[in-house]
């Protein structure tokens, strides 16, 4: 059967001598392999629907549910500015990886496109990088099931305002009010001004995100959190987070 689509390349790898298999997340037809015959040649007129971060028509043969074969396709936004620049692309393979880990084969995937797509537009266009990945991953925690409680106490069910905790349980999922505080000793210390941002993550789309000004100490709550959250929820394994954290443990 053929099928036309658009998608974002998550996965790249090398099939073979000459043949490359990618990995799309489509906008309707959720997670799809493609078998690109000759991409790995120099004259291949393929080659560039095969890198990461790239989105595009494709149009392929597939029988069932396996591997598709690539017969053409055509770019929208080749991204080529995520992969010239060192600290970019480690993101934007962050935001690729996570992705694919998390999305199942043939699981509707117009959300996770467009949130995927959004994420990549705004590292592009220069917004800053620790927030739109933050803002992506609480979509991610969201959209598989395991978004934060940051409203009411996770425990007892308490309402709280900005001022009543400021004390987050990444193990347990949500805020703690101060009654309940003792039944997670490590849990997090958060300032009501990080507490505040995360609560609009949870609201926010990342296909509206402005241009934000962040301080950097509420970055680098915002980043401890989120990485705790991720961390206790998922428990994936990355490589991409493992690069990032190369880059920050040598300053890059």
């Amino acid at each position: 059967m053929l099928y036309r689509v658009e998608g974002i390349v998550i996965r790249s790898m090398d099939y073979g001598e000459g043949n490359k298999i990618i990995t799309i997340c489509t906008e309707n037809a959720g997670k799809v392999g493609v078998l690109v015959r000759g991409a790995k040649k120099v004259k291949s007129r393929h080659a560039a629907l095969t890198q990461l971060f790239t989105t595009a028509e494709f149009v392929f043969f597939r029988n069932g549910t396996g591997l598709g074969t690539l017969n053409s396709g055509e770019i929208s936004s080749s991204h080529h500015v995520l992969r010239q620049d060192l600290i970019l692309a480690a993101y934007a393979s962050y935001a690729c990886e996570l992705l694919d880990r998390v999305l199942h084969d043939e699981e509707t995937g117009s959300f996770w496109f467009q949130q995927l797509k959004a994420c990549l537009d705004a590292l592009e266009e220069g917004k800053d990088p620790g927030i739109i990945i933050n803002l992506y991953e609480m979509k991610i925690l969201q959209t598989a099931g395991y978004g934060p409680e940051l409203l009411s106490c996770i425990s007892c069910g308490k309402d709280l305002s900005e001022d009543d905790s400021s004390v987050v349980s990444p193990r347990l999922g949500g805020v703690l009010c101060r009654s309940c505080r003792h039944l997670d000793p490590p849990a997090m210390k958060l300032s009501p001004k990080s507490l505040k941002l995360l609560r609009l993550f949870t609201r926010l789309d990342l296909r509206r995100l402005g241009h934000v000004d962040v301080k950097d100490e509420t970055k680098a709550e915002l980043k401890a959190v989120m990485r705790a959250f991720m961390d206790m929820q998922l428990g994936l394994n990355l490589k991409s987070q493992s690069f990032l954290d190369q880059m920050e443990k040598y300053g890059l």
